[in-house]
């Protein structure tokens, strides 16, 4: 790039920080940041801004539950994130809070603008409004009478407000939509905004709340706070300085290259901030980009139901590649996906460890064995297959930076491992073993391993955005300086040093994970964290929703081996602070049982108790202790207690 170097702006969405963020959180952030990575790769001057939306109703009452002032509980949930994005490797710069003076300010000016302009008009608000997802409907927009987007139960208000005009701009939005067709993307998302809301009549927007009073206060008019779509909108230009005396980085970077934001708040970015941005005379941005939600088997992952996945627990486990790489493979940008133990334990196997992997093990192994660790730079003679190669990983790459440019993550990885697919074809092509057999076919054997060298260097730059610690890896290991990482050593087959000299050992970088365990721990995982966020996440005097499962016959319960047993011994188990080890005596044998109650028993509390064993349980490893079983146990407000039975019953005693 030359001194008019290209500017590119991104954003994910502010989050609400009404409780621990899961992976649903981290999918939005990683995505962004691979893209914001792809770019500055690419030589453009990035600014990646990401944020906390910290003000309204919802925050005020949950920190009144915690005893907290508002700003205290704010403060502690944003200490949280900025832990997750430093753990996920997340490489914003810069993280804007609606709580901080800067927004504050700016956002007090933009809402002074809208009245002095007559965009903004006193009235009286009636509705239907739902706390936990601050928004309000009308009565026809409402499902069974619940919230059309979280299902749960709405509050009926009325109250004094001030509106914003938003019929006078909706011709003009229409009219931007035709002129800007790439505006929102997907398509289909833009179809719902005309068909569901800009058709039907756009209905003036309440922006102004007295129900509560953890806000930004109206400029003149303190008892009404500026409700969450103004004060939170609005971060995109007040994080870059719009409104100040400072606002050098508004200039130089708006418009927005692509807001990316989930789904469910596809509306407010594409209908209320476009609407807001013509008001105050302010280019729109060029895109956004609203991708699906992240499901489980029993739909989406949700904190009442259970079944919620935390991006911590599968960092810590099985690294911040694999958890990236999987998250944007797995599911298409774009489109809901389903997350489930048995995919990310496949996708880690066969992708990672399996493909990538080996073939970095492989090659290692072989400029080793026929070149004493030294990569072939000369008397290199060229086969059959390496004209072969090089083509394909050209086209592919070429496929790769087209998808990137629309955003569409899994294709530009599934682009990536054709390349690290076509590479270990050409090993089995070129069968460098009989190469070596015969001293005429050196220059051969040389040409292979400089192919495969150079191969595993292009593929840790495309890694990049992706992946954070693996290209980097890829090349300690090669031999090579981080310093080739750049985008322009993808055209050069010349770009490895002469001299250059691989690992001795090749270390594995993905190791291969036990399918068996890890998916039962995954599952674990996820039961044991669900009582606790069930019960937090549960609204205000909201009827507990009674778990629907499938139904079984008879037949099917018989299969179940359940075996009255007493514990004999338990241990913990070192470095699994969730998992004890016990004995137990089922009467006609010992066994031991592994189980995720570390939290809720000491292990001598258990010695001499009576439980009931499922004893017909395939045995597993965990921890790489044996499981020979599992222990009932029940949840209730976040405690786990054992199920336990009469005393008189006998050891091996069959529980119908």
């Amino acid at each position: 790039m030359t001194e008019q170097q290209k500017t590119f702006y991104i954003t994910t969405p502010i989050y609400y920080p009404s409780g621990k963020f899961h992976i649903g959180t981290a999918y939005t952030t990683v995505a962004s940041d691979a893209m914001a990575r792809y770019k500055r790769l690419r030589g453009y001057d990035v600014r990646f801004l990401t944020g906390m939306d910290e003000h309204g109703q919802k925050i005020q009452e949950k920190a009144e539950e915690e005893g907290l002032p508002p700003q205290q509980y704010v403060d502690r949930i944003a200490d949280i994130a900025v832990n997750l994005w430093k753990t996920m490797d997340i490489s914003y710069d810069d993280l804007i809070r609606t709580t901080e003076e800067r927004h504050k300010v700016a956002v007090e000016k933009i809402f002074k603008k809208f009245l002095d302009n007559g965009d903004i008009y006193k009235g009286e608000y009636e509705g239907w409004k739902c706390v936990p997802c601050e928004s309000y409907f009308t009565e026809a927009q409402l499902e069974e009478g619940n919230c059309p987007d979280c299902h749960r139960p709405v509050q009926r208000v009325a109250e004094e407000s001030y509106f914003f005009n938003m019929k006078k701009y909706a011709d003009r939005l229409l009219q931007y939509y035709e002129d800007n067709p790439s505006f929102i993307e997907p398509e289909s998302r833009k179809n719902e905004m005309i068909n569901n809301f800009i058709k039907p009549g756009l209905e003036d927007l309440s922006v102004s709340r007295m129900s509560f009073d953890w806000g930004i206060k109206v400029p003149g008019d303190p008892k009404h706070v500026i409700y969450v779509w103004v004060d939170a909108l609005t971060n995109y230009i007040t994080a870059l300085g719009y409104g100040s005396d400072h606002d050098e980085l508004y200039q130089k970077y708006w418009p927005a290259d692509v807001h990316v934001v989930g789904k469910d708040i596809v509306r407010f970015h594409t209908i209320y901030w476009p609407i807001f941005l013509m008001a105050l005379d302010l280019p729109l941005p060029k895109k956004v980009f609203a991708h699906g939600f992240i499901m489980m088997k029993d739909g989406k992952m949700s904190k009442s139901k259970g079944n919620v996945v935390y991006p911590e627990m599968l960092v810590e486990r099985y690294g911040l590649d694999a958890t990236r790489y999987f998250l944007l493979r797995e599911l298409p940008f774009g489109q809901d996906g389903t997350f489930s133990p048995e995919s990310f334990v496949e996708r880690t196997n066969y992708d990672l460890a399996n493909d990538l992997g080996n073939l970095l093990n492989r090659t290692i192994s072989m400029i080793n064995k026929y070149f004493d660790g030294v990569i072939p730079t000369k008397g290199l003679e060229q086969t059959e297959f390496d004209s072969t190669l090089r083509t394909f990983t050209q086209q592919a790459i070429e496929k790769y930076e087209e998808a990137m440019e629309k955003m569409q993550f899994s294709v530009v990885l599934s682009e990536l491992w054709s390349i690290i697919s076509r590479t270990n074809k050409y090993i089995d092509e070129t069968s460098p073993w009989v190469l070596a057999k015969d001293e005429a076919d050196k220059g051969k054997l040389a040409s292979v391993m400089a192919h495969l060298a150079t191969s595993l260097q292009q593929i840790a730059v495309l890694l990049q955005p992706f992946m954070t610690k693996s290209p980097v890896q890829i090349m300690e290991q090669l031999g090579l300086d981080a310093s080739l990482l750049t985008w322009d050593t993808l055209n050069k087959f010349d770009s490895i040093p002469e001299g250059t000299k691989v690992v001795e050992k090749g270390v594995p970088i993905f190791p291969r994970l036990d399918p068996e365990v890890e998916i039962i721990y995954i599952r674990e995982q996820m039961a044991i964290t669900a009582p606790k966020e069930k019960q937090e996440d549960k609204p205000v005097e909201q009827t507990k929703e009674v778990e629907q499962v499938e139904e079984i016959t008879i037949d099917d319960f018989m299969k179940v081996d359940l075996r009255v047993a007493t514990v004999t011994a338990c241990d913990r188990i070192p470095k699994a602070d969730k998992l004890l080890k016990l004995q137990v005596d089922l009467g006609y044998e010992q066994r031991q049982v592994v189980s995720g109650i570390a939290e809720h028993y000491e292990p001598e509390a258990l010695v001499g108790q009576k439980v009931i064993v499922v004893a017909n349980l395939k045995p597993v490893k965990l921890r790489g202790e044996l499981s020979q079983g599992m222990i009932l146990a029940g949840s209730s407000n976040g405690v786990l207690k054992l199920a336990t039975v009469d005393e008189s019953l006998e050891n091996g005693a069959k529980v119908k």
